[in-house]
């Protein structure tokens, strides 16, 4: 099969090569996925499950990628819940061989169903962002209606994800970005704006909730906006400054099937909608991986279509 390799950690972006691997191997209650779109994370090539596997062992060539839909082709011993030919997206494992293949191996329980009416290309973009915007949300910060939260990078994939979640609770939502993100931010559902490079962070007064999804000066000066037994959230780094009062958290998104489908039925709904961006195919991966900084919203490979018959 076709797939997006990388052996080389200190090559980067330039050691990423399009080959062809062995077909995965469906152990224990894994289902073999034949994707058809997939996702990556631009800084996952630094991830050290990118390279060593959960004993530390070297496990390179690796294939990036971790979110991904498609088909589900092949059922390991003992895996329930799913069928072959079913429609699935969802998450693969960090120390695992990704998505950014023609067939990839995942655990069952990391893949959600998928309604014949969601777009691949589209569902694909929806794992890492929706369900680290949720779990940030409402699993770590405990936001709840009628109180206010700060959503740093409002505009992004995660951040983006966050303000819809938010408003749709009942919350006051707060974005920040760069002025070029106003109107996108405030498109999304946020109420008011604040430009991180013209305005001061602090006329948005103390608040219940900050997600921050930049990290750096960004992040320390969020502490001092959290209100006593509120929470700071972060996904880029474990926060260095502790609010007064309050709790500072920094996780890593988990996968979720029921929370999966649950954003799927938002997504499928029109209450939810994932920023992407463009559709690039298998070959161009990695010029999508070199060319992510200056892109809108999530690109997504798309590695297949229900025409095509898949090399194996």
């Amino acid at each position: 099969m076709r797939a997006i390799t990388v052996r080389d950690r200190e090559a980067g972006v330039g050691g990423l090569t399009l080959t062809d691997m062995p077909y995965p191997h469906a152990a224990e209650n894994d289902v073999i996925v034949r994707v058809h779109a997939a996702g990556f994370t631009p800084g996952e090539l630094d991830w050290p499950a990118t390279w060593t596997d959960r004993a530390g062992r070297d496990r390179t060539p690796s294939i990036p990628g971790h979110e991904l839909s498609g088909v589900v082709a092949e059922l390991g011993y003992g895996t329930t819940g799913l069928t072959v030919g079913q429609r699935v997206f969802g998450l693969t494992d960090w120390a695992r061989n990704g998505s950014l293949a023609e067939f990839t191996a995942v655990e069952a329980r990391n893949l959600a169903p998928l309604s014949a009416d969601i777009d691949h290309t589209v569902a694909a973009a929806l794992p890492i962002s929706g369900l680290t915007a949720w779990q940030g949300l409402f699993d770590h910060a405990h936001l709840t209606t009628g109180q206010t939260v700060v959503v740093h990078g409002a505009a992004g994939g995660v951040g983006s994800m966050a303000v819809q979640l938010a408003r749709e609770a009942g919350a006051r939502v707060v974005g920040t970005g760069r002025a070029a993100h106003r109107a996108a931010a405030l498109g999304f559902g946020a109420q008011v704006f604040v430009d991180l490079e013209a305005d001061d962070l602090r006329q948005v007064g103390e608040v219940d909730v900050v997600f921050d999804v930049l990290g750096g000066d960004v992040l320390e000066r969020s502490a001092e906006l959290v209100r006593p037994g509120g929470t700071l959230v972060s996904v880029a780094m474990p926060p260095t400054v502790q609010p007064r009062d309050g709790r500072a958290i920094f996780f890593v998104v988990e996968p979720d099937r029921d929370r999966l489908a649950d954003l799927a039925e938002r997504l499928r709904t029109g209450r939810l909608n994932p920023m992407v961006g463009a559709v690039r195919p298998l070959a161009e991966t990695v010029d999508a991986f070199a060319r992510h900084h200056g892109t809108s919203g999530k690109t997504i490979i798309q590695v297949a279509d229900d025409q095509e018959t898949p090399r194996s």
